[in-house]
């Protein structure tokens, strides 16, 4: 137990690099902040282009896109669109590959959920704005968003945490983010504690989180 403890819980190799995984946790959330604001503003075109669109051929491809983004594992298209990019000379720095990945891998999850919000919005809804003079695009913004929004909140914080989790593909490009930064000091020390301190930062930050979602979704599901 004690060899345990002195390998994987050094106490003194954690105050070492808990400052340099301080670093890269902030980059963590940077790059969650960014994935996730993306993620549902191009998730609500996605909702919309799927919803209230008219032409059959535009809801097709982007039923198409829903289909095969959710298929496409995130590392894969990260390191595609890493190549291409390369391929292209396009010369871009690993934010903006980061964040067109993450947008594309997220946008079609939270395309799903806003979707699935809109759909049970009762038709009523639509036929009483419309009747007291408003067009399309305010029944949306007016009536319709802020009902969506509120309705599938649960769900959107839930896959707001699963895109939390996958911004750690970001070290394949060697983003400085917690992961990262974790496997570096790893490889220094070799010792396997930094990314032992990595994992707990990540519970710790998380796990009140996942709980207050849990809780969000069963007063939802009680009602």
């Amino acid at each position: 137990m004690h060899d345990i403890i002195q390998v994987f819980f050094n106490i003194d190799i954690f105050k070492n690099v808990f400052p340099l995984l301080m670093q890269g946790l902030k980059m963590t959330v940077q790059l969650s902040v960014v994935a996730i604001g993306l993620g549902i503003v191009s998730g609500l075109l996605v909702a919309l282009c799927t919803t209230i669109v008219k032409s059959r051929y535009i809801r097709g491809i982007f039923f198409i896109y829903i289909d095969l983004f959710r298929a496409l594992p995130p590392l894969v298209l990260l390191i595609f669109i890493s190549f291409l990019s390369n391929f292209w000379e396009m010369g871009f720095s690993n934010w903006p590959i980061i964040a067109v990945s993450l947008m594309l891998s997220t946008a079609c999850y939270y395309g799903e959920i806003l979707r699935a919000g809109i759909e049970a919005i009762p038709e009523g809804q639509f036929e009483a704005a419309r009747s007291t003079g408003m067009n399309q695009f305010q029944t949306m913004i007016y009536v319709v968003l802020p009902q969506v929004l509120k309705n599938t909140n649960p769900e959107i914080c839930n896959n707001s945490l699963q895109v939390i989790k996958m911004t750690t593909i970001a070290s394949v490009l060697g983003m400085p983010e917690l992961l990262r930064t974790a496997r570096d000091a790893q490889s220094l020390l070799y010792s396997p504690a930094p990314l032992v301190l990595s994992a707990l930062i990540y519970m710790v930050l998380l796990w009140p989180a996942v709980r207050w979602v849990s809780n969000m979704s069963e007063k939802k599901n009680s009602h």
